[in-house]
């Protein structure tokens, strides 16, 4: 931010990606940036660039997306969030904004991100979670996902769980939690990292069902991290069942982060 008469100002973003192509503004498809970038634009009256702590895939979602962006415009907090809302869709929300200072960056400044992956496994497909969540007829062993997922916990070269064009110059990754959990109808995976590489929470989930279908024991998890061979680890799960839960900072920047996942050991 070089224009001293500029504030950094950073917004929290939900949002369901059915509709989208992902959130990277595309020429040719609909995405959750530019939908967001044009009300910002009005709001300010002036053109809007965003930066976001992480990009999501087409049908991806997200709880808590953060956005930064620098501008001249002189609003109270209250007016970018409702002012934003009133020209977006209702399946893209701003949830809050504040000013955490010229030193913050929503991506670099991101000590570490959290995702969530909802499966649900019952014979009947749902129709109110169709696209919200990844459906699987069968039912899945939650304990032994959860038990294999810790497998992967610590800093690991993830080669075999990262997509084949992924652009990250090293596959090492830290997951500081892994936990699966079942609520009723649904499995739920969290898993807490200092940053993930493309497609590597579905491909985590993709292997995690594996386990818990029965296909394999929890100790194939730990081959196929060791593989470091994309191919050792099966499919890829769809993008339905996963959200971007949000990224987490510095307290001293005052935006606000997810709460860690109950029942996880959570590595320091």
């Amino acid at each position: 931010m070089n224009d001293p008469s500029s504030s950094r100002v950073a917004l929290v973003v939900e949002y369901n990606g059915q509709g989208y192509h992902g959130w990277q503004s595309q020429p040719h498809a609909p995405s959750v940036q530019a939908r967001l970038e044009q009300a910002l634009s009005g709001v300010a009256d002036h053109p809007v660039e965003v930066i976001a702590a992480g990009r999501t895939d087409a049908g991806v979602h997200a709880l808590a997306q953060v956005v930064h962006f620098d501008t001249a415009a002189n609003r109270p907090m209250h007016a970018w969030v409702l002012g934003c809302n009133s020209h977006l869709p209702a399946d893209i929300s701003v949830t809050w904004a504040g000013v955490p200072g010229a030193d913050f960056h929503a991506r670099y400044s991101a000590i570490q991100r959290h995702y969530r992956y909802l499966v649900c496994d019952r014979r009947a497909r749902p129709a109110l979670l169709h696209g919200r969540v990844a459906w699987f007829h069968y039912s899945l062993d939650a304990c032994a996902m959860h038990e294999s997922g810790q497998h992967l916990l610590g800093e690991h070269d993830f080669t075999s769980f990262r997509a084949a064009e992924c652009q990250s110059k090293t596959p090492f990754r830290q997951i500081r939690s892994l936990c699966v959990q079942r609520h009723g109808d649904l499995v739920v995976i969290d898993v807490c990292a200092n940053a993930f590489l493309h497609h590597m929470v579905r491909n985590i989930a993709g292997v995690l069902m594996a386990v818990g279908r029965g296909d394999h024991a929890s100790e194939w998890v730990a081959e196929v991290l060791s593989a470091r061979r994309r191919s050792a680890g099966g499919v890829t799960a769809p993008a339905a069942g996963l959200y971007f839960m949000g990224p987490v900072y510095d307290p001293a920047f005052e935006v606000p982060s997810p709460a860690p996942p109950e029942g996880c050991v959570v590595l320091p």
